[in-house]
């Protein structure tokens, strides 16, 4: 018998029923599960040694995230190869969101153009969560130095290498670091011959500044504020494109007439690249909480940070743009690690 038109139709409306069924069976356990999350402890990998601003911050997060979870968040250090080594860790993990990072400006943005070989997409490859911090650099000079030769702003110092090209030296924690691109931004953007001299890490770096080895050097914030208010180095200007509260007094690079200058050291929460949104969510939910406990605000002061929580999509776009930024300085600076 030949199917009659209502006939048909009804087969069609019961095959999709059908298959809406089945659809939301099969949903049912994925919601549920992100619904659920977390039903065992995180793991929260720093991609730097123990004792550094990023993993005081990670542990400290972890206590506070702990409670809002309520499952515990175990901080473990995987350092090595400029961040990533941990970095690419949690790239690969499972995107099921149990599996962070605290990647940072060099995993996400500058490593990209240093490595020819990163083994991470530093965009594809994450979901971000939240930043955490943002902290200018500081140029600092040799107090020494900045009194004999009567420097006492950035344009002073400027004028001083122009009339004394290759006579001047900064500092920095190595090749690639924010210190050295910072530098080597400066450079260019001034139009001055100064020689670069690195060092294995940036406290020696600073020995070296103190003692006279070193001219100058691009401090982080938080390192430096304490020789500055001790009246042991001299500050010319910061980084970033607002003055820091910590150093009100002091002028940013491009008040002292570098256009454009806008660098500084960033840190924030990642999971693993395709983990799903309400997962995220809740992350950030949880990390956006714990920075606003009163003790983590006034430790991101004391580190300089001013930055206050984004939503996922925001500092995506972030990280995007700061990636993109350094292409250039990257480029600029010459500095090339494998």
């Amino acid at each position: 018998m030949k199917p009659t038109p209502r006939s048909a139709v009804r087969r069609i409306l019961l095959g999709g029923a059908a298959a809406l069924a089945a659809t939301l069976t099969l949903g049912t356990p994925a919601l549920a599960q992100n619904t659920d999350f977390p039903t065992k402890p995180l793991r929260f990998v720093v991609p730097y040694p123990p004792g550094g601003p990023l993993d005081t911050m990670a542990r400290m997060l972890a206590e506070k995230v702990r409670g809002s979870l309520g499952q515990p968040v175990v901080v473990e250090n995987r350092s090595g190869a400029g961040g990533n080594i941990g970095a690419d860790l949690v790239a690969k993990a499972p995107a099921d969101g149990y599996t962070l990072v605290m990647g940072a400006v060099a995993t996400h943005a500058i490593n990209p153009w240093l490595f020819a070989n990163l083994p991470y997409d530093p965009i594809k490859d994450f979901a971000p969560v939240t930043i955490v911090a943002a902290v200018p650099n500081v140029l600092v000079m040799n107090l020494d130095f900045a009194k004999k030769n009567k420097i006492e702003t950035l344009a002073d110092l400027i004028d001083y290498a122009k009339k004394n090209p290759g006579k001047l030296n900064y500092g920095s924690g190595g090749n690639g670091s924010a210190g050295h691109l910072s530098g080597e931004l400066l450079k260019a953007r001034a139009g001055i011959n100064v020689e670069h001299i690195p060092y294995q890490g940036a406290a020696p770096a600073q020995l070296a500044l103190l003692s006279g080895q070193s001219d100058f050097m691009f401090d982080n914030l938080a390192a430096a504020a304490p020789l500055i208010k001790d009246g042991k180095v001299k500050a010319l200007a910061v980084t970033t494109a607002k003055r820091s509260s910590l150093l009100a007094d002091v002028p940013t690079v491009e008040e002292s007439g570098i256009k454009g200058f806008d660098l500084g050291t960033w840190f924030g929460v990642f999971t693993t690249g395709g983990t799903p949104a309400p997962v995220v969510a809740k992350l950030n939910k949880a990390y956006a909480q714990a920075m606003q406990q009163p003790d983590v605000k006034q430790r991101l002061l004391l580190m300089g940070s001013e930055a206050a929580p984004m939503t996922p999509e925001a500092f995506a776009e972030f990280v995007k743009n700061e990636k993109a930024k350094y292409q250039e300085i990257v480029k600029i600076s010459g500095a090339s690690l494998n």
